[in-house]
């Protein structure tokens, strides 16, 4: 089967039923995009698919074959990195680190769609769980984000 990884066409052998999740982290080797609960509760893994925020430990991958997939990996680089990301660093959001590519992915959803949220539509969109509470940080981080992109600029 052919997927769509981060604009790269990537092959797997994986059965059709097989979570993307796994195909992303154990056969591809993209382990920023996290296991946490299994059941789609938490958002660890969340990527995106054709520009919308999914939970790939739920995701078969035959669900996805056709469309665009994009994970944490796509989002910035060490040269350049995303606003969210600097914003995620500047209000310093991540704690023990580990739900942040999720919620990274699920803020860059979020801005992708509304370029400047309230508060409430923030906290509507961002149902990942965060077990160190950082949740005032996020949404701080998410407003700064959204100012700098408005100015096309870096967090």
């Amino acid at each position: 089967m052919e997927l769509n990884i981060n604009g790269e066409s990537r092959s797997t052998n994986a059965d059709s039923s097989t979570p993307l999740l796994w195909v992303l982290r154990d056969e591809l080797n993209l382990t920023g995009t996290k296991f946490g609960c299994g059941i789609a509760a938490c958002g660890a893994c969340t990527v995106h698919v054709d520009g919308q925020p999914v939970r790939s430990c739920v995701t078969p991958t035959s669900a996805v074959a056709n469309l665009k997939i994009k994970t944490i990996e796509s989002l910035g680089t060490l040269d350049q990195p995303h606003p969210l990301q600097m914003a995620w660093i500047n209000e310093q959001v991540p704690q023990c680190g580990y739900c942040q590519s999720g919620m990274l992915m699920a803020a860059a959803a979020l801005l992708d769609k509304n370029p400047t949220p309230s508060d409430d539509e923030i906290d509507a969109a961002m149902t990942n769980l965060c077990r160190c509470g950082t949740y005032q940080r996020v949404r701080v981080a998410i407003h700064r984000a959204a100012a700098a992109m408005k100015k096309g600029g870096a967090a």
